[in-house]
């Protein structure tokens, strides 16, 4: 049986600590896309008020060999990681084990991905390589494969997909509306800004799957 996960992990545990240095407001998330060449998650989009100019050098970074800034789209910066898998860590224990990452986004404080494994065994050896190897991660998550065809047919992470149906129920979206970005946030247990970017990318995506037609 299938089983999917959801983990956190502090913040300062995995690369990239060098953006909350600079930007300590800001949320960074995974671009979920399947690279063409053997690239580990190589895209991530940051997302931060006062972006422009962002300075830091994220090759600094310990398990970062090279980063590349791609675009930038209002107050997002679209990055490309190279990362240095000499380093253990908790890309490597993705990267080592059975999982398959589906999800990631992180803040100040931590970072919450979510896996996928084939059966329980591949989620037992992910936490045991972790655990061997001081890897402080804490489980949150644990269950069966779920039906997801409505954010899989549109293209939305989990996460967005979780952040969308939320905002809706709650009345995000009437007029006037009956809940705020912050509110959705302490339901969800994550940042304004991250509430913020998967309701903007996940809109995005809805209407590029949905409206616009593609020759």
């Amino acid at each position: 049986m299938a089983i999917e996960a959801s983990f956190t992990i502090d913040q300062s545990e995995f690369p990239l600590s060098g953006i909350f240095e600079e930007l300590p407001d800001a949320t960074v998330e995974l671009d979920r896309v399947v690279p063409t060449d053997d690239a580990v998650i190589p895209y991530f989009w940051i997302h931060a008020e006062g972006i422009d100019g962002f300075k830091t050098d994220l090759a600094d970074d310990a398990g970062v060999r090279d980063a590349t800034i791609i675009d930038e789209v209002e107050d997002q910066i679209f990055l490309r990681i190279e990362w240095d898998l000499s380093r253990e860590s908790v890309l490597t224990a993705m990267v080592d084990t059975p999982v398959t990452l589906i999800s990631g986004i992180g803040d100040e404080s931590r970072w919450t991905f979510e896996v996928r494994s084939a059966d329980q065994k591949g989620v037992s050896e992910f936490q045991t390589y972790c655990r061997k190897r001081d890897i402080p991660i804490e489980l949150t998550e644990l269950h069966a494969l779920s039906s997801l065809r409505s954010d899989r047919e549109y293209d939305l992470t989990e996460g967005q997909q979780r952040a969308m149906v939320l905002a809706y129920t709650r009345g995000y979206f009437d007029s006037p509306r009956e809940a705020t970005q912050r509110e959705l946030a302490d339901e969800l247990g994550i940042s304004h800004q991250a509430v913020s970017s998967r309701l903007q990318r996940g809109t995005r995506r809805l209407v590029a799957s949905t409206l616009v037609m593609n020759d």
